[in-house]
């Protein structure tokens, strides 16, 4: 379909009257043949920089991107606007993969997702060199880089596709990136003369951010919840916590769901929607919450759990105040949080001689022998293998993803892998099937709920099919094994646990080579990376400059509205204006209200200590009472 203008797709496809600010510059860049690097906070709308300018390019869009969820998310929300879109990842069944292969040389579809090892499969780039590719996309750029808090090496093997288009600009979008980062994508990607960079401040300046340092974390994440209205989210970093925390509010009477990657697809839909349409006020989450949120009125994020870096820090907050309404994103922060953040470095990176005997261990427990396993997946049991191993998951997750990076394995946690279907025979050999009555059944219900089967792999959902036909999941599933028999379907389980996808053949343990980029570079980013954090969370400087200053951006002026800011106003608070504050207490306790000196101290955003002498005079004037521990005004 041709466009008159950027415009027009994007009210054609997605319905808003006008893009956001930066959008239309970036865009009308990438269309100008310039490489482009766009710096996006999150919510800013990096995807349509992208999206627009590749409805309008003739060829294909190719879009490098490192996780499995955010491709496929990507790839619905396309589709859902009416875009034609497919990916590649090693999750791919073969039939999955020979499709998408044969929509993208066709001319089919607009936008391929590819994880970037797939760029280091030389019968892949030689299908790829024939096809028209306008524009190279590079999504989560900071991959790259060995600054970035995300290095992937197979990253690098994308500036090699210059040279097969080289008229096909290259943009690259990340959400966040130090200058040094910023740098570093530019040279790796081989920009050429004349490149563009666009930027938006990394400044919220509707978001208060807050530290509150508190042993006792239950009781400071209720106060905290009850004196703020409005949607909420509250990250933690282990799925037991989701629940323990999410049942403890419920307890006490407020609304909240657990959510976690170990969730099926359905509960994850079902609990993100009740919380959007304002049902449940509150969401207890691991990091895998927040992939495609866009609620624009959650006005407090907590972080009950610290995360190990200022850009995760930076993009879990930055959920909040969307609509530029004022917001907070409070941290909740005890004295062995210091040592937890100093934990996790040991646990990312265990010994060079730890990680290959992982490897040794992962190829007996899949039964692998030496010099097998070439381009093959196995299904890989993570927590029998842990016990089998004697290995702590997180160290063991470590040490595989290690690996992978390291290109010996790749090892897939894909918990959103729905079960999906094909119709792989011509619709008149339908009637000529000989199918039993449940068979028909099932099938009939798949032709008539699920449109676009005799085009591409559609998800399903067993359970739900189950629902509707009054049958038990597994009759469905075994009935869907049954019609792929006899060759009417191509059906493709759901995937219930994590695999290992091997590149090259197994070899011994002795030949392991960690190279330093991978260990020790990025062991010594992470440090800096905590030692940031902690300097956030610990340290008494304003907590918004800390986080522009640590992005680049240099500013003189304090924010005023996170914590710092805050008991730096209150220390200034002078004792030569008792009349002032007189009226301000007078005033915070009219109508009857009766608070302790704590509570009044905070509604008035000052130290309890800094309003003792005022309250003790207008207590012997008669002006106010204290009675229980409890202010109150006299009439």
């Amino acid at each position: 379909m041709n466009y008159s203008s950027p415009l027009q797709a994007l009210r054609l496809h997605w319905g808003y009257d006008d893009f956001r600010p930066l959008q239309a510059d970036i865009i009308d860049a990438v269309l100008g043949g310039a490489d482009t690097l766009a710096l996006m906070p999150t919510g800013g709308g990096k995807s349509i920089t992208f999206q627009v300018p590749g409805l309008m390019f003739p060829g294909l869009t190719i879009v490098v991107t490192p996780l499995i969820s955010l491709m496929k998310d990507q790839v619905d929300n396309l589709r859902a606007h009416d875009i034609p879109a497919a990916c590649f990842h090693s999750g791919l069944t073969r039939a999955e993969a020979r499709l998408a292969m044969q929509k993208a040389e066709l001319g089919k579809i607009k936008f391929l997702y590819l994880s970037p090892e797939r760029l280091q499969n030389e019968r892949f780039i030689g299908e790829l060199k024939t096809w028209n590719i306008s524009l190279i996309v590079v999504d989560e750029a900071h991959c790259i880089s060995q600054w970035g808090y995300d290095f992937r090496p197979s990253y690098l093997a994308i500036a090699a596709l210059r040279k097969y288009f080289p008229e096909a600009p290259v943009m690259a979008v990340t959400a966040s990136a130090t200058p040094a980062v910023a740098a570093d994508i530019c040279q790796r990607l081989n920009f050429r003369p004349g490149f563009r960079k666009f930027s938006m401040s990394f400044a919220r300046k509707n978001i208060h951010y807050l530290v509150r340092r508190d042993v006792n974390k239950p009781e400071r994440l209720l106060k905290v919840l009850r004196n703020t209205s409005g949607s909420a989210i509250v990250y933690v970093r282990s799925r037991a916590k989701t629940t323990e925390i999410s049942r403890s509010l419920i307890t006490v009477g407020i609304s909240a769901e657990a959510y976690h990657a170990g969730l099926c697809p359905e509960d994850k839909n079902e609990r993100q929607q009740r919380w959007k349409d304002g049902q449940v006020r509150v969401m207890v989450a691991t990091n895998a919450f927040g992939m495609g949120i866009d609620k624009p009125d959650v006005r407090v994020v907590i972080h009950y759990d610290l995360p190990s870096s200022i850009e995760e820090y930076y993009q879990e907050a930055g959920r909040a105040g969307r609509d530029g309404q004022p917001s907070f994103a409070v941290a909740l922060v005890a004295p062995t949080d210091r040592t937890t953040l100093s934990r996790r470095l040991a646990e990312a990176f265990p010994s060079r001689e730890y990680i290959a005997d992982i490897y040794e261990k992962a190829c007996l427990f899949i039964d692998l022998s030496l010099g097998e396993g070439y381009n093959q997946v196995f299904d890989f049991n993570i927590e029998e293998f842990c016990r089998d191993a004697k290995g702590w998951p997180a160290t063991v997750r470590s040490a595989l993803q290690i690996l992978t990076l390291a290109g010996y394995l790749e090892y897939v946690e894909d918990p959103d892998a729905r079960a999906r279907v094909m119709v792989v025979c011509r619709r008149e050999d339908l009637y000529d099937m000989d199918f039993t009555p449940t068979e028909e059944q099932v099938m009939v219900y798949l032709l008539r709920n699920y449109p676009g089967l005799f085009a591409d792999y559609v998800n399903i959902t067993e359970t739900v099919i189950a629902s509707h036909l009054s049958m038990t999941p597994d009759s469905v599933y075994q009935t869907l094994l049954a019609l792929s028999r006899k060759h009417a379907i191509h059906y493709v389980p759901r995937r219930q646990q994590p695999y290992l996808y091997f590149p090259s053949r197994r070899i011994q343990k002795k030949h392991i080579e960690i190279p330093r980029e991978i260990y020790d570079v990025r062991r010594e980013r992470m440090k800096e990376r905590i030692d940031a954090l902690i300097n956030l969370a610990f340290g008494n400087q304003c907590r918004a400059n800390t986080i522009l200053n640590y992005f680049g951006e240099i500013t003189s002026e304090t924010c005023s509205t996170c914590d710092v800011c805050r008991e730096a106003a209150r220390s200034s608070v002078s004792t030569t204006a008792p009349m002032q504050l007189k009226e301000q207490i007078r005033y915070a306790l009219n109508n009857g209200r009766e608070l302790s000196i704590t509570e009044l101290a905070e509604t008035l955003n000052l130290r309890p200590e800094s309003i003792v002498n005022t309250l003790r005079s207008m207590i012997d004037r008669g002006e106010i009472t204290l009675k229980n521990q409890t202010l109150c005004k006299l009439p």
